[in-house]
Parts: C-alpha cells; structure tokens; sequence
C-alpha cells in the first residue's frame, strides 16, 4: 500500500503504517493523510481509496467528487476535543478579568512600576466566572467537555442543540440546563461559546438579529467555525458595547481591526497532544479500511464494521437505490458462494456493504458487480 502525506504529519503515524510506501512524494496512492491541505484543485489519482483528515473539519476535500467514486473520507472527531476545551476554557478566563489587557499595559510604564500599578490598577479590574450563566451552541465532543469543566468551575451552564445523540447527551453533566431554543442561551447568558459545525442552516448563526437578542456586556468564544459569526455585524456589537470581548480563532481583515475582538491564530488544536492524537487516530482508521474495508468515522460513507471470520471479503460501494442489495447478493449466490456475514448501510444517497465469503467469487463474478448500475467501487480484500 501507498500513503500519501499532503501536510506535516506527526511521527505517531509512522508506525501504524511500518510496511507501507508512506511520504510526501507518493505516487498512485492507495491513501492520502493531510490535515489542512485544500484538494479541491488537485487531480484525483485513480488509485486513491480513501482519505483521512487528522482533524475533525473536512472542508479542504472534495466530498461529492470523493464519494461519487467510492472514496471514503475519514476524520478524527474528538482527537482534538480536550485541547480546544482548553483554549475555550482560558478565553473565558481571559473574558472574565483583564489580564491580557493590564499586561500589555504593564509595559508601557515609566518610573515606579510599582506607584503606577496601585494607581491604575482598578481600570482593569474584571469579574468572576462562579455564578456567571456560559451558553453552550452544540454539545457534541468539544462542547460537553466544555460545558463539564464550566461546571466545575462554579457556573452555571446552558446548553443548544438540536442534533444532540443519544451518545452526547450521556457524556454531559446532568446539572446543564438543556435550551430548547437558541434564543433561550441569547437573552440569558454571560457568556456564550460556539461548538456548532458550519452548514448552510448554521452559517451567520450570530448576526446582527442575533446579537440583539444577548445581554449587554456578554461575552463571546468561537473556536468551531469563523461562518457561524457575521463579522461586520460583531464589530458593531463590539463597538455598541452589546459584547464586550470577542474571542475567535478565525481571524478576518473587518475582526482585527475591531477594537474586543481577540483573534487567536487557529491555535484550537495546536498542541503536540492533538496533533498526537488526531494523527495516530487518522493514521488507524485508514489502514484499517484499506487491509479490511471496515469504516470507523467515515463522513461520506456510513461506519461500517465487521470483524474477518471468513476465507473472503467482498466490500461494495453503492447508491442507496432500490432493490440493488438484492442484486448483489444473486450475483454472489449465483455462483454458489455462502455469504458468512455481512453488513450494510447507508447514508444519505451513498451506501457500503461489507461480505464475508467462504471463498472467493470468481473474476467474471467481480465484473458483473463492477458493472451493476448504481454500484460504485468494488474491493476483495
């Protein structure tokens, strides 16, 4: 196997992948492992299985093109989780009480360093976090862990999400309020925090409308997706006085120049533990499917897993059609193959159907589902 590296990748990586062809100059990969890396202007090799994002965003990659040829795109959601519930967890801190503020001007000082700080200190006096109201927009890895910690720190906690699973929901502490609504973390909170993905039902999430409903003062984090904010309407809100401080990892032209808006250089997963984790965990998944065609964190393809018992696996991509499940089996069936187990599902339009065989189908068996209408990539591992 060939692995292509599009980014500098940490070296946890590097064993997962001991026997393979794996660098930044691959040729006709079977994989490709990136983290920021935008393929939407690059060729995509024949070759090319799958891809594996170290990181949980996947707008650098072709989804459509990729699914439309059966090549899974894979991502590492909560890899990162606990580094950005740090940063998060320091910008609240940083919202709260002056600190970088009284720092910065701390060193502007002539003289007594020690009159000057006695005079001019209440200027930058701040406020606590216990007892304050944090609203939280999406619980999902980072988010819970957010609103946890929040918790331990004395606040008091609200959390929106309309797409909350099942798996989510039990991984928050059971003091946050759950909103029903989004107004309800707009008109009541202190401090609020975006953990939101950017779609188009999510994108300018807090605009002008939006930031009207909050309290005056409140104080905003955005480490998800710079989207979700309206830029032009937050430097408004800035200057008005409606939010205090703004705290983003997505830097624009209209943010830098407006006076509360604190912008991190995309520092939320920048840790040497995230880019640990994000790797090895990108890094495993994509053996794992191209050795044994199992889907674990598959954005584009439904997760799909089956352990190997059988002499023969049979892997299908397919659209989610109608009766072409059964298709696939007769043609299998036809040649008097027993099928030990299998698997199938979908998402959306797309489909994958894993088949453990007692042996292996015969070459114009192959060709048979390679030419079935609606399905896609076909692999015998």
């Amino acid at each position: 196997m060939k692995i292509l590296k599009l980014n500098s990748i940490s070296a946890v990586a590097d064993p997962v992948f001991r026997g393979y062809e794996y660098s930044d100059n691959v040729t006709d990969p079977d994989g490709i492992l990136l983290r920021s890396h935008s393929m939407h202007n690059d060729v995509i090799p024949d070759s090319l299985l799958a891809v594996a994002r170290a990181g949980a965003g996947v707008n650098n990659i072709p989804l459509d093109a990729c699914s439309e040829r059966g090549i899974v795109v894979f991502n590492t959601p909560g890899a990162n989780a606990n580094a950005v519930k740090e940063l998060v967890l320091c910008e609240l801190l940083l919202g709260a009480r002056k600190v970088a503020e009284g720092a910065a001007w701390v060193k502007t000082i002539c003289g007594d360093v020690s009159a000057a700080v006695e005079e001019h200190k209440a200027q930058f006096a701040g406020r606590e976090l216990a007892g304050k109201k944090l609203g939280v927009v999406g619980l999902g890895a980072i988010g819970a862990m957010v609103a946890n910690a929040a918790i331990a720190l004395g606040m008091r906690v609200a959390g929106y999400d309309p797409h909350l699973s099942v798996k989510s929901a039990w991984a928050v502490d059971r003091r946050v309020e759950f909103a029903p609504e989004a107004d309800d973390i707009l008109t009541t909170c202190d401090f609020i925090t975006l953990h939101a993905p950017l779609t188009p039902e999510t994108e300018g999430f807090l605009d002008a409308k939006a930031l009207a409903k909050c309290k005056d003062g409140v104080v905003i984090v955005n480490n998800a997706r710079g989207g979700l904010v309206k830029s032009a309407d937050m430097a408004e809100a800035l200057a008005s006085g409606k939010v205090a401080r703004y705290f983003t990892d997505f830097p624009d032209e209209i943010l830098v120049a407006a006076e509360g808006a604190f912008c991190v250089p995309h520092l939320g997963a920048s840790t040497e533990e995230a880019e640990d984790n994000c790797a090895y965990m990108a890094a495993t998944q994509l053996k794992d499917y191209l050795e044994n065609g199992n889907i674990v964190n598959g954005v584009n393809y439904p997760s799909v897993f089956l352990p190997r018992t059988a002499a023969c696996r049979l892997c299908v991509h397919h659209k989610n059609v109608q009766s072409i499940l059964s298709k696939i089996l007769s043609i299998v069936a036809a040649q008097g193959v027993n099928v030990a187990h299998m698997a199938d599902k979908s998402r959306g339009e797309y489909a994958y159907l894993i088949l453990e065989l007692d042996e292996a189908p015969r070459p114009e068996s192959l060709e048979l589902l390679k030419n079935l209408e609606g399905v896609l990539r076909v692999r015998m591992l």
